[in-house]
């Protein structure tokens, strides 16, 4: 690897994968410094008191992070570079089938669950909500660029693991939810 600083982001601009420079608060820049930020936020979950099991998924979640950052880093030239890098709809599956045997093995929600408790289950939360994040910036970006479909999908669906991801933790630490509660 080249060095880490190339002073060529000095001027407030960045290169794409592909060859093209903009902004640093160019959309697209927002939608993948997001995904960045949601992939340290997950990496940060990782490093807390989960199982080996919970560790390996957001192992292979953080992979198809890295891969929807590249291909939204990527200008038109840039394209050809990361198309092997797709988000394919079995990835979305695979997200879907753990979220339904996570839930048949928890209780019936019977109100908002408040973010918070224990710190891997509040990390969860707070990862859920870069994600959501994520998510609107990428179907900001869709509107006017080229976005694969199965990004905002993917993503779309990694929040509702993510929430589930934090039930769970939480059912498997005895841990008891809050729930909302309305004040009157």
């Amino acid at each position: 690897m080249a060095k880490v600083y190339t002073k060529t982001g000095d001027n407030g601009t960045t290169g794409l994968v592909g060859g093209n420079r903009v902004k640093k608060y160019d959309l697209r820049l927002e939608a993948y410094g997001t995904i960045d930020e949601l992939n340290a936020s997950i990496g940060f979950l990782r490093s807390l008191a989960i199982s080996e099991e919970i560790n390996n998924q957001l192992i292979q979640v953080q992979n198809k992070l890295f891969n929807i950052g590249s291909r939204l880093a990527s200008d038109e030239k840039g394209d050809a570079f990361t198309s092997d890098l797709k988000i394919t709809d079995s990835s979305i599956k695979q997200l879907e089938n753990t979220i339904d045997i996570y839930e048949k093995e928890l209780p019936k929600l019977t109100g908002f669950v408040l973010p918070g408790g224990e710190i891997s289950v509040a990390q969860c939360h707070i990862a859920r909500t870069i994600c959501r994040r994520a998510e609107r910036k990428i179907v900001e970006l869709a509107d006017i660029g080229n976005v694969q479909p199965e990004i905002q999908k993917y993503i779309n669906r990694l929040s509702d693991f993510l929430f589930i991801l934090a039930r769970k933790i939480a059912a498997d630490k005895n841990l008891k939810e809050t729930i909302w509660v309305k004040e009157q």
